[in-house]
């Protein structure tokens, strides 16, 4: 379920559902004898300039549908103002971290990136601190994800179309 909070006053939709912010999937697969690979790309346009999306589920499914029984899945953000990140699926957990992201990187009017016309310093910053993808392992055709561990796209300069890769690779 879906829910806004404001941090550093703005607001950011948290546990934003994908289905509702997905705007175009592409897949691509490729085979050689016992390997395999499954390329998605995830396009994305979020109600909100910031917003949480829990991607486990349909990377989980992405896997199933490569075939791989072991491997990994790469889970990337395509754009500078987003990341991708591994932690629990947690109201507050969520919370505390947008908060600590707004005090090591505050929306503020200042920043020399500004002076090329834009305003999202901030969400560039953000993204750095989170990093824009993660590798997570697949065993016995599933993806090898710790207790609580789910896996996410934050964004951080949202409200247009930005894309998400999503590389399975393995053996059958």
């Amino acid at each position: 379920m879906s829910y806004r909070i404001v941090s550093d006053n703005r607001p950011v939709e948290l546990d934003a559902p994908l289905t509702e912010n997905l705007v175009k999937e592409e897949i691509r697969r490729y085979e050689n004898g016992p390997y395999r690979a499954l390329t998605l790309y995830l396009w994305f346009q979020t109600r909100e300039r910031r917003a949480i999306i829990r991607l486990t589920d349909r990377v989980r499914e992405a896997v199933r549908e490569s075939g791989i029984r072991e491997g990994f899945a790469l889970v990337s953000a395509m754009h500078i103002t987003a990341a991708v990140y591994v932690n629990d699926h947690e109201e507050g957990i969520m919370q505390d971290m947008m908060e600590l992201l707004d005090r090591l990187a505050p929306f503020r009017p200042d920043y020399r990136h500004h002076r090329t016309g834009e305003d999202n310093a901030d969400a560039h910053l953000k993204s750095m601190l989170l990093h824009h993808e993660v590798i997570v392992p697949v065993t016995n055709g599933d993806l090898d994800l710790g207790p609580w561990q789910e896996i996410f796209y934050a964004e951080f300069d949202g409200q247009r179309r930005k894309r998400v890769l999503v590389k399975v690779v393995g053996v059958v």
